[in-house]
């Protein structure tokens, strides 16, 4: 055990973190000296502007957003007045929270348990009012509007094929698949994700920028024929599955996915700032990546799924997302054998747009590259969110890569009443 293992770091939680307690990783390198500054809309994934970009998409000259606005009266989050101490272990040493922080690229860190802060860390100068980009935790935003259409009626069956409800995809391969199998990511169709700038999912953002030449975002959904496996056998990762899942909510509904939002989740969570969509060309959200929200807004919606999608508080008989359909969603048990932890992934299982973790308890995370996460344990009440610059997407070159973040949500776990066993 090295030295840091054996210190007592108390984290006495105050109304805002306004100075960083230790300097936080590569600041120069992320535009500490240029104050952050936002990029444009063809330097806004790069470094240094991903700080200042990434927690202010919507001021970002040509990014273009559709808001959706907090609720009328908001849930005040409740903060622990007792002092906390967080330990996790990572390759054979033991370390702390603020250990972690010295670590790893985090704007944001926020520790739920049982309705109540016991951890907020703002880092590179954010502040609560940041909203922080998504990435692919948006799929599972997503994914609890379909569970909400489904319980409304506007959805009739999770079995029906997507072109039923989307007649720009009539006849399209896409078209014809289930929702279920979109949700599930497993079409059999083949969409490429490499993150390399050469694949299908590149094709698809810059169709959503109006890149020339790009074409619309719904060409090049149309243009995916090519199988790998027939549908429902094999989970193979892909976002154009979940932008389907939008384009059938909208034509579904009739409303736009920020409406959807701002009704069905914002505001009976009692959400405590704007959020917002981006749009693409063709006014469309991105459904599969770009949601922004704000590290206490991404809690509440934890604690929401912490509690079954009820609002939390005892009395409160508000059912804001179907249980059950929260339980197909990220219960390993009721999840086909191929969809398991460890089946799915080497690691992770996979459920209607959500990552199931292999514990023996329900446990279950909202994932985006370059370190977005929320990690959900409902039955101990414990939630993390994390906010990110990782160096790139996957996190792997990084010198601390995500295993060091997945070890940090077990220290948690440990430290705080929850079960980390398998």
């Amino acid at each position: 055990m090295n030295s840091r293992g054996y210190r007592y770091v108390f984290w006495l939680v105050l109304p805002l973190l306004a100075t960083p307690l230790q300097a936080a990783p590569d600041e120069l390198i992320l535009g500490k000296d240029q104050g952050y500054p936002l990029g444009t809309s063809s330097t806004w994934y790069r470094n240094p502007h991903r700080v200042g970009s990434w927690s202010a998409l919507d001021r970002v000259p040509g990014i273009l957003t559709r808001s959706v606005q907090r609720a009328p009266v908001m849930r005040p989050l409740q903060r622990s007045n007792e002092p906390v101490q967080i330990e996790y272990r990572f390759r054979g040493d033991t370390f702390n929270l603020s250990d972690y922080l010295e670590r790893q690229r985090t704007t944001g860190l926020l520790v739920l348990k049982n309705g109540e802060i016991v951890a907020e860390h703002y880092g590179y100068d954010r502040a609560p009012g940041a909203r922080f980009i998504s990435f692919s935790m948006a799929k599972s935003v997503t994914s609890l509007l379909v569970g909400v259409a489904h319980a409304r009626g506007a959805i009739s069956s999770l079995d029906d094929v997507a072109e039923k409800y989307a007649p720009a995809l009539v006849g399209s391969a896409y078209g014809k698949t289930s929702l279920r199998h979109l949700l599930r990511m497993s079409s059999g169709l083949t969409f490429t994700e490499r993150y390399d700038g050469k694949d299908d999912i590149a094709r698809l953002s810059s169709a959503y920028s109006g890149v020339a030449g790009s074409g619309k975002p719904i060409d090049v959904l149309r243009s995916i024929a090519e199988r790998h496996s027939p549908a429902g056998e094999r989970f193979v990762y892909a976002g154009a599955e979940t932008d389907i899942l939008g384009r059938v909510l909208v034509a579904a509904t009739g409303r736009s996915l920020a409406e959807l939002t701002r009704e069905w989740l914002w505001h009976p969570m009692g959400a405590e700032h704007d959020a917002f969509w981006r749009i693409g060309v063709d006014r469309h959200e991105q459904a599969y990546s770009s949601f922004s929200a704000s590290l206490r807004d991404w809690g509440r919606l934890g604690l929401l799924l912490a509690n079954d999608g009820r609002l939390p508080g005892p009395g409160d008989p508000t059912q804001v997302v179907p249980r059950d359909y929260l339980l197909e969603a990220t219960d390993p048990a009721l999840q086909p054998p191929y969809l398991r932890p460890r089946q799915a992934t080497p690691y992770l299982g996979y459920g209607y747009q959500f990552w199931i973790l292999p514990m023996r308890e329900r446990t279950f995370a909202m994932l985006g590259i370059h370190g977005q996460a929320v990690y959900v344990q409902p039955s101990s009440g414990l939630v993390m969110v994390v906010t990110s610059v990782w160096e790139n997407a996957s996190g792997r070159s990084d010198p601390q890569p995500p295993e060091e973040r997945d070890a940090l949500w077990r220290g948690v776990l440990r430290s705080l009443g929850g079960s980390p066993a398998e």
